[in-house]
């Protein structure tokens, strides 16, 4: 799409796609999103499965066009808006592999402890991970994942698909809500 230079505005048109201007005059057409989408689509679906594989293509693709219909107004007017998406489908098909790699080593722990007799818990234990249980689930979560497997948070904030301020944020909620329940003074 060529653009002449000066501050261009969108005009959008009823039921068409939207228009550039410059000054009242027009520049050329906005191609629509589901235009976009329509030609984009089966040629990012190939980038996600070369990326991701095929269990987790159409996924990543679709999560990748989601994130673009959300902001098409902006990436619509950009250089490349199909090189923006597949920035977007390049990063979440390298979340979903760190992911699944977590994932995988984390069920390899698992089997792997079978073998190792597991102690019972005691029943302070047992009534606290029931308080936990008891949380909302993103705390209980994130509780369960920092002090039962003892991951740092940036594991957890991976785990749970979620920034690493806001594990802290559900941490804190947690701990809050647990020391009332237990009516033990919290600690700065």
């Amino acid at each position: 799409m060529e653009l002449v230079e000066g501050p261009a505005e969108v005009a959008p048109g009823a039921g068409s796609p939207a228009q550039l201007t410059d000054g009242g005059t027009r520049v050329g057409s906005v191609e629509t999103f589901e235009e976009f989408y329509r030609r984009e689509f089966p040629r990012l679906l190939v980038l996600a499965r070369a990326l991701a594989g095929d269990q987790w293509a159409e996924d990543v693709a679709q999560d990748s066009m989601v994130v673009t219909y959300g902001h098409w107004t902006r990436i619509a007017l950009m250089d490349s808006p199909v090189g923006y998406l597949r920035r977007i489908c390049a990063n979440k098909a390298a979340s979903r592999t760190r992911r699944a790699s977590a994932e995988r080593r984390a069920l390899r722990r698992v089997v792997a402890g079978r073998g190792v007799a597991v102690e019972p818990m005691s029943a302070d234990h047992e009534r606290f991970w029931a308080e936990v249980r008891r949380l909302p689930r993103r705390q209980a979560e994130a509780a369960a994942l920092f002090y039962a497997l003892d991951l740092p948070i940036p594991v957890v904030a991976e785990t749970l698909g979620c920034a690493e301020g806001t594990v802290k944020a559900h941490l804190a909620r947690a701990r809050t809500q647990l020391s009332k329940r237990f009516a033990v003074p919290e600690e700065d």
